[in-house]
């Protein structure tokens, strides 16, 4: 009898073992605002899909989900991720619900790779805390090429975006416009051929390896004028990523920190690949000239105070810390 019954609790422990590691597998949905699976973002997001699953063992599984597929706007993906609604996430337009991240976009602060990586160092742990009080956690980020001046209209200086209208992504890019006598307007990437085709704009602000690498037919001219970087959080539902197995945990967050490296490489290498071939497709493609690069940051130091002054104490403090890590 005994010996049936200590088969019987073998059994027993067994199957709960069994349970809890069928149990511990756990698929997870993801998001990213691009709706381009061809680019170095999504290719990326991709990869971390796929080593997260082979390096765990199939104990994590993430399944992305492009941008549009879900009902789920770009400038929405931190309060979807800290809701639940996904559990792992793409976020280049967190600025508006995480707003102190913006000062890694302030026109003209940042203008060098080893430049962003002084400034990343210090905003670090301020993405962190910012994304955490949204009920996410920032796992890290990568970054898109320089933002520089497509047009129409021929461009060799700043002079000659007065009387222009120029599509932006941000407040702080129509800032720096609005700076130099230009007009900034606020369109979504789809938007932008047709409102170059209708005259309701002059230009944007992106980089080669973004949109423009297809819109060379409207934007003959290219002033590379590097006014500022636009970078895409990696997060997670805060609740989704603490539940994870130490183990996973740990295997996800490696992942991420090594794909965002080698997402902004892509984009960096991509960037010298479209801007050739913009030339070659007839761009006219003309290098900032170093007196008005020196020119457009004179005339944006004093609006980068103003605008942490109007943002708040801690902005005011974590742009002072960037500001003296940059020697600026």
């Amino acid at each position: 009898m005994k010996s049936l019954k200590n088969r019987l609790l073998s059994s027993l422990i067994l199957l709960g073992l069994a349970a809890a590691g069928t149990a511990h597998a756990t698929n997870w949905t993801g998001y990213t605002y691009s709706s381009v699976s061809t680019t170095a973002a999504v290719k990326g997001m991709e990869r971390i899909a796929d080593r997260v699953e082979k390096e765990t063992d199939d104990d994590l599984s993430i399944t992305l989900h492009l941008g549009k597929t879900l009902q789920i706007a770009s400038s929405d993906i931190t309060q979807a991720t800290g809701d639940g609604i996904v559990d792992f996430a793409a976020d280049l337009y967190s600025s508006g619900n995480v707003p102190i991240a913006r000062i890694l976009s302030l026109p003209l602060l940042i203008n060098d790779d080893e430049e962003w990586n002084k400034a990343y160092a210090v905003m670090k742990p301020y993405l962190k805390e910012g994304f955490a009080q949204q009920g996410v956690t920032y796992l890290g980020s990568y970054r898109y090429p320089q933002q520089v001046i497509f047009t129409s209209f021929e461009v060799d200086s700043l002079d000659d975006l007065s009387g222009h209208k120029i599509r932006v992504t941000s407040p702080e890019q129509g800032a720096f416009v609005e700076a130099f006598g230009g007009s900034p307007i606020t369109l979504s990437g789809s938007e932008v051929p047709t409102a170059l085709e209708r005259g309701v704009i002059d230009g944007v602000l992106t980089a080669s390896a973004g949109g423009a690498k297809n819109w060379h037919e409207f934007l003959p001219y290219n002033y590379r004028l590097p006014v500022n970087y636009a970078f895409s959080a990696i997060i997670a539902n805060t609740s989704s990523h603490d539940d994870l197995d130490p183990a996973t945990r740990d295997t996800l967050d490696r992942i991420v920190d090594e794909e965002t490296r080698q997402i902004t490489r892509d984009f960096i290498a991509d960037e010298k690949v479209q801007k050739q071939n913009q030339a070659q497709a007839g761009m006219t493609i003309v290098e900032a000239d170093p007196a008005d690069i020196r020119r457009a940051q004179e005339a944006m130091v004093p609006w980068w105070h103003e605008w942490a002054k109007k943002a708040g104490p801690d902005h005011e403090k974590a742009l002072a810390e960037v500001l003296k890590a940059l020697g600026k």
